[in-house]
Formats: C-alpha cells, structure tokens, sequence
C-alpha cells in the first residue's frame, strides 16, 4: 500500500524542513587532485615526435591534447600543461611534413 497522499502520514514524517541544507561540494586543493595523464602523455609524444621525428607521436600528442582540454580540473596549471604538448605537438607536425627530409630515406 502506498502512503502517498495520506495526511496522518506527514504528520508522523520523521524528516526536519528546517534543518535540511543546499548540498555544496567540498573544497579540494590544486594538489590533491588527480594527475592528468592524458596531459603528461601528449608531453611525452609531443617530445617523442619532435626529437625522433615520428609523425605518429605527434598525432597522439594532439589527440591527448583534446583530451586533456575537456577534462580540465585545474584551469592554470592543466592549461599551460596541454599548451606545452600543444606546441610540442605542433612543432613535430611542421617539422615532419614541411622540415628537410630525415637522413637515410629516400625521397
């Protein structure tokens, strides 16, 4: 039986209007977030493909990049993390496609 719309019902409601609080969420501290490992992974293959000129490095780089942008908790830090995989990434790209050829292939 449902006691939907009973009047003795909310009589006897053991639950208090007048104490009930908005629920906030707890304040967390920069450093006690988690890591971002899509962020430090598009710096190491940003690296990657700039210094061994791997176009696929610099593909996943950017590919981290966006990954990292949309789960951005820490705004300042994440944001100058994710621009300097961005550049890296970029820079790999440029140098790959548009850079002197890499010594021993053949063009």
């Amino acid at each position: 039986m449902s006691s939907h719309g009973n009047s003795s019902s909310a009589a006897s409601d053991p639950r208090q209007p007048s104490t009930a609080r908005p629920y906030s969420p707890p304040t967390v501290l920069p450093q006690d977030l988690p890591f971002d490992y899509s962020g430090f992974i598009a710096i190491i293959c940003g690296v990657t493909g700039v210094m061994f000129r791997y176009k696929l490095c610099s593909w996943l780089a950017i590919i981290f990049c966006a990954q990292s942008l949309a789960s951005m908790k820490n705004f300042e830090n994440d944001l100058k993390q994710i621009s300097m995989a961005m550049m890296f990434a970029i820079m790999g790209l440029v140098t790959n496609y548009f850079g002197p050829a890499r010594p021993g292939t053949q063009s």
